[in-house]
């Protein structure tokens, strides 16, 4: 386990924002490890917020010209190129190797497959890092300072070149730790506790479910959940989808306000499905329901000058009894 420190964004990385130099990397993903302290559990598989971790960490690595996963294949929320190192459950280092043989880009992104809180801007400030200095790779450390090498990115010569080392006259490296290859390495180290937290363990998982209901951002973890569990790739606005949802509700009746963003949804889709065609959509709705509540308020209000109903009723000419 990566010592876990409670406070900060997850995701939201340290430094300066990142830049082009982020652009044109590859990645690795090392995700067939054996999970011995989970009890040989399915550990990519395993869900956190609603998604898999090995999607949590290939969303975070989105930017990738190509993604290599190190692994059995598996159905994934994105495509990706599949590899396994030889034998299977040789370690990280054969594992490594096997991914980088599949990369042509000069920066390599390599990664866990159990990082929960891993995200965009993290990577691009590795990247951006990587690009800026005269280094071999830039890492991140927990918050015990202690190095994360399967959060890093590094070039690609770099790695190529210590592997060529390493399995000069034949030698395996199979079993070797990941260590003979980084101690040999020029590295820059970047602080973060909370993208560098793993999940070797269940209260690892625990602890990582708990957070991602707790820092502030549900709302957007459920989006990407649902997205992914429905196979789908669109950026939602949030804030135009909630709006037509209140006025639904306000001033039509409740339920009318998730029938009405389905409704949008499905009328989307049949003009093409793109951004502009939901929002074309809600703001249709989002009229509609205006419109209905402006009626609703003029018809419970009576109108100015207009008699009672009752006075228009025919005057009672029965005889007194």
């Amino acid at each position: 386990m990566t010592a876990y420190e409670p406070t900060g964004e997850p995701g939201a990385g340290p430094g300066p924002a990142p830049g082009p130099a982020s652009a044109g990397y590859d990645a690795v993903v090392l995700a067939g490890g054996a999970a011995r302290r989970l009890g040989g559990a399915d550990k990519p598989g395993l869900r956190v917020g609603g998604r898999a971790l090995l999607d949590r960490v290939l969303a975070a690595c989105a930017g990738a010209r190509t993604t290599v996963v190190v692994a059995g294949p598996r159905p994934t929320a994105r495509p990706v190129t599949w590899a396994r190192e030889d034998p299977p459950g040789g370690g990280p280092l054969a594992a490594l190797a096997a991914g980088l043989g599949h990369t042509s880009a000069e920066h390599v992104l390599v990664l866990s497959a159990d990082l929960p809180f891993l995200a965009e801007p993290t990577v691009g400030h590795l990247l951006s890092a990587l690009a800026a200095g005269d280094v071999d790779g830039v890492l991140l450390t927990d918050a015990d300072g202690r190095d994360q090498p399967l959060v890093a990115a590094y070039r690609a010569r770099a790695l190529r070149r210590e592997l060529a080392a390493l399995t000069r006259d034949g030698a395996d490296l199979s079993g070797l730790p990941l260590r003979r290859l980084t101690g040999a390495l020029r590295l820059t180290r970047v602080p973060d506790a909370v993208a560098s937290f793993d999940c070797d363990t269940w209260d690892d998982i625990a602890t990582a479910r708990a957070r991602i209901r707790e820092h502030g951002h549900v709302l957007d973890e459920w989006i990407s959940a649902a997205k992914d569990e429905l196979g789908i790739d669109l950026e939602v606005d949030t804030h135009l989808l909630l709006d037509l949802a209140r006025d639904a509700a306000h001033g039509v009746a409740r339920p009318a306000a998730p029938l009405t963003t389905f409704l949008v949804g499905y009328a989307a889709g049949r003009t093409g499905g793109g951004p502009e065609a939901v929002a074309e959509a809600a703001r249709k709705a989002a009229a509609l329901a205006q419109r209905w509540a402006e009626e609703a308020a003029s018809a419970s209000a009576p109108a100015a000058g207009r008699p009672d109903v009752a006075s228009d009723a025919a005057p009672d000419t029965r005889p007194d009894a």
